[in-house]
């Protein structure tokens, strides 16, 4: 029977004809989705005109009325179990007939048993209700005629538009605030185990939302997948009113499986992770499109006061730099002028981790630029694409929206294809509150709260964001993730003993919590097979802060002090289990004869000297026994940039003078190396200071060697004040929210070194960090032997091995005063 038969037997035999021919439509299999809620509504539709018009004509042929379908029914899309919103329209004639004709209309309408949502009302007071109700507002956007005086209906329509419009300055605010905390009560659609498909963040409510707000003229939401992603939970909730024979908009658990058959899906977890996938696009297409009403509103504030101090004409929007190819414009991080994405791959990555390091999002226009321009990452990934995943997963909460907005065009997939298994995944487990995607972002922005606690925080976050990869695989995701991380780990360019290290820390992220909570730790034989699945001390060190935030991430029924308490006494004992001999300090490499000649130059002339070079390839990496435990300082990937190598003579103020010509010409330092160097023979005696950095220019080009130079005799001399230079920078540029990152840590390593005091610094990384690190250390009357400086993400991890002015290790106690000194200077800038 055709949608028309049914229509006209509908017509024919009253409201049992219909009643019949409703039941016919919503059992026979051949339609569904979108053609079945249309031909619902117009089944309804030609019933309900059927019936106004005879109880217009039993009223002797009533004028100045009409029935107006609203909400979703005035949408066309009726659900098997959807009210019938619906408007009886009037002039304000003869109110007893009006009053008479509604009672012929809802009446057969109760009697079939079909929820119904009525009013009855003027054209004049329905826009009055609906400037006092925003509810009644969003459904009078949607006036159908259903029959009647359709004049009527039509200036009622152009009516409410235009008040729409006129008040959307005052209304778009209450709408945001009414979706905010529908939210707030409900929870995010895309997370949540028994959503409700209409009330939660990314339902249908928000989907209507967004139709509003495209009707006001003010902003318009992402158009590319959004109808499809509400086609999509209209289909879940049509089978969800079929099979439980109610008009419920909550999925329970115990009706998935049933309404995943209804709609030919494999199990309720596919179906579940399509729904997640359409809350994912209406939320994301809502972020965009909040930001920008709140846009365009600012700007019409703002705009009038602009024109009288200009004079009219638009002013140029203000850009401010945040990284190469990446500047701030309107409260969002947007590719800059000069950008060209198909020629920079790291891109994507830069401008994620810029956009998460302020605390901005990432514009709509220049994630999708980059989503259609940007060519591949080349396996294994360039230094710099590894350092800028790492700053982003190292930015705390503001990491979620950018990555999200990553993901919303594809590019978290392709930068990791290994991420698709992962993607809207459910975890049908109590304790888990995230999808398996969103859990592992959740575990990066805790375990970044953990970066000052580890000596390789650039390993401890790549592990948080892969520690359940496996999960998207059958059997043991732990054993699973094993494999799929030590290959994404030599992909994005770490070597083999750091993919090692991940693939240890995936393998057991369970080991620690499951061996406190369920074994005997009084038993050596616990001890020991933990301390050989572990292997060394800062492998130990990153299991505990990852165990930890996972469980954080997890849910709050996952991690408590009490457990807490049990994995630190078991790491306490595993590790005095791994605690060997004092290490001695090594002997430094001998200098190569570049390196010998600038020194001897420096020597002569006495004055710096220094070289400036290109490094196209990464050096040979150092792989020593341990990490962080010896003058080698922290074993961390070394990046590709720029070699800076400088020879001066020994004299006090080196570190921080070179450190600080450096900030102010905006280079980033990524790896330092500083130590004594003695003259060869044949020279006068002396030693040279040979600082070795590796830099990068934080946006722009390289500064010339000359004048680097030409700034460090200045600032070695006194004539260029260094302080107050970056002082005056950093007042000329507003201070952004961005991250809020862990407080520094200053300690001094126990038994590091039988030569020197080693005071270890993790820090955020920031200009001018190293300057006064140095600068601290030189008004503490410490002589610097020997420093190792590395920058893995966004996070500083410096090694200095400092002397008194006799050349001896510090006291303890004088040691100790010096690390809190320095930490508190630091702290006072953060």
């Amino acid at each position: 029977m055709t949608g028309t038969d049914v229509h006209n037997e509908a017509e024919d035999s009253g409201p049992g004809g219909y009643a019949a021919a409703r039941l016919r439509l919503l059992t026979e299999g051949a339609r569904s989705g979108p053609p079945r809620r249309a031909a619902l509504a117009s089944l309804t539709d030609g019933w309900l005109a059927g019936l106004f018009d005879a109880a217009a004509s039993a009223a002797g042929g009533l004028r100045g009325v009409c029935l107006v379908a609203v909400g979703g029914y005035g949408r066309g899309e009726l659900s098997p179990r959807s009210d019938l919103d619906l408007l009886l329209l009037h002039d304000g004639g003869d109110p007893g007939a009006v009053a008479a004709l509604a009672d012929r209309l809802w009446y057969p309408v109760w009697d079939l048993g079909l929820a119904l949502d009525h009013s009855v009302r003027t054209p004049a007071e329905a826009r009055k209700t609906a400037a006092g109700d925003l509810k009644v507002q969003l459904g009078l956007l949607d006036a159908r005629h259903l029959a009647g005086d359709l004049a009527l209906t039509a200036s009622l329509r152009t009516a409410v538009l235009a008040d729409w419009r006129n008040q959307a300055p005052r209304r778009l605010p209450e709408l945001r605030e009414l979706c905010a905390e529908r939210a707030e009560r409900q929870g995010e659609l895309q997370y949540l185990l028994e959503p409700d498909l209409k009330e939660a963040r990314g339902g249908l409510r928000d989907a209507t939302a967004l139709r509003a707000v495209a009707a006001s003229w003010l902003a318009d939401a992402p158009r590319e997948g959004l109808a499809d992603a509400r086609r999509r939970l209209l289909d879940v909730r049509d089978a969800l009113h079929l099979t439980t024979g109610r008009a419920t908009d909550r999925l329970s658990l115990q009706e998935q499986d049933q309404v995943a058959a209804e709609l030919g899906l494999l199990d309720a977890d596919t179906l579940l992770r399509q729904v997640y996938e359409s809350a994912r696009v209406i939320s994301y297409a809502g972020d965009v499109t909040w930001r920008e009403v709140g846009r365009v509103l600012r700007a019409r504030a703002v705009r009038p006061r602009l024109r009288a101090m200009l004079g009219g004409g638009k002013p140029a929007p203000e850009r401010s730099p945040l990284a190469e190819g990446v500047v701030e414009q309107d409260g969002e991080v947007v590719l800059a002028r000069t950008a060209r994405p198909e020629r920079d791959p790291v891109l994507p990555l830069r401008a994620a981790a810029a956009a998460a390091q302020a605390g901005l999002p990432l514009s709509l226009h220049a994630v999708r630029r980059m989503a259609a321009t940007v060519r591949p990452l080349a396996a294994p990934w360039p230094a710099e694409a590894r350092e800028q995943l790492v700053t982003l997963l190292g930015s705390g909460r503001p990491t979620v929206e950018v990555w999200e907005a990553l993901e919303a065009e594809g590019l978290v997939s392709r930068l990791l294809p290994d991420w698709e298994r992962v993607r809207c995944r459910p975890q049908r487990n109590a304790v888990h509150v995230w999808t398996v995607d969103r859990h592992l972002i959740e575990t990066a922005v805790r375990a970044s709260a953990f970066t000052r606690r580890v000596s390789r925080p650039d390993l401890l976050l790549v592990a948080a964001l892969l520690h359940d990869i496996g999960k998207g695989w059958p059997g043991d995701h732990s054993v699973a993730g094993e494999i799929i991380a030590k290959d994404v780990a030599g992909r994005i360019g770490f070597d083999r003993a750091d993919a090692d290290v991940l693939a240890t820390l995936v393998r057991h992220h369970l080991l620690l919590v499951e061996t406190a909570t369920r074994r005997d730790l009084d038993d050596p034989a616990t001890v020991h097979a933990v301390a050989r699945a572990v292997g060394t001390q800062s492998t130990l060190e990153l299991l505990h802060a990852l165990t930890e935030a996972d469980a954080l991430a997890t849910g709050p029924a996952a991690w408590s002090t009490w457990r807490g308490s049990l994995v630190a006494d078991l790491v306490r004992r595993v590790s005095a289990a791994l605690a060997g001999d004092d290490p001695d300090e090594p002997e430094p490499g001998a200098p190569s004869a570049e390196q010998e000649r600038l020194a001897v130059e420096a020597f002569r002339t006495g004055g710096p000297v220094l070289s400036l070079r290109a490094q196209t390839e990464p050096p040979a990496r150092r792989e020593p026994e341990g990490t962080g435990d010896a003058e080698g300082g922290p074993a961390g990937p070394e990046p590709l940039g720029v070699e800076l190598v400088v020879a001066v003579p020994d004299q006090p103020g080196v570190l921080p003078c070179v450190a600080g010509v450096l900030a102010v010409h905006r280079l980033t330092v990524r790896t330092a190396e500083l130590r004594a160097l003695e003259l060869p023979a044949g020279v006068d005696d002396g030693s040279v200071l040979l600082l070795n950095w590796r830099v990068a220019a934080e946006y722009g080009s390289l500064p010339q060697a000359a004048r680097l130079r030409a700034d460090l005799v200045r600032a070695l001399d006194g004539s260029l004040d260094v302080a107050g230079r970056l002082a005056e920078r950093d007042a000329a540029y507003p201070r952004r929210r961005g991250v809020v990152a862990p407080p520094p840590r200053v300690t001094v390593a126990p038994a590091a070194s039988r030569h020197a005091t080693v005071i270890e610094v993790r820090a955020q990384d920031a200009p001018g960090l190293l300057f006064r690190i140095g600068r601290a250390l030189e008004d503490a009357k410490v002589r610097v032997r020997s420093a190792h400086v590395s920058t893995l993400g966004a996070n500083a991890v410096d090694a200095f091995y400092v002397t008194g002015p006799a050349g001896a290790p510090l006291p303890p106690e004088e040691a100790a005063s010096v690390a809190r000194r320095l930490e508190d200077t630091l702290r006072a800038r953060t």
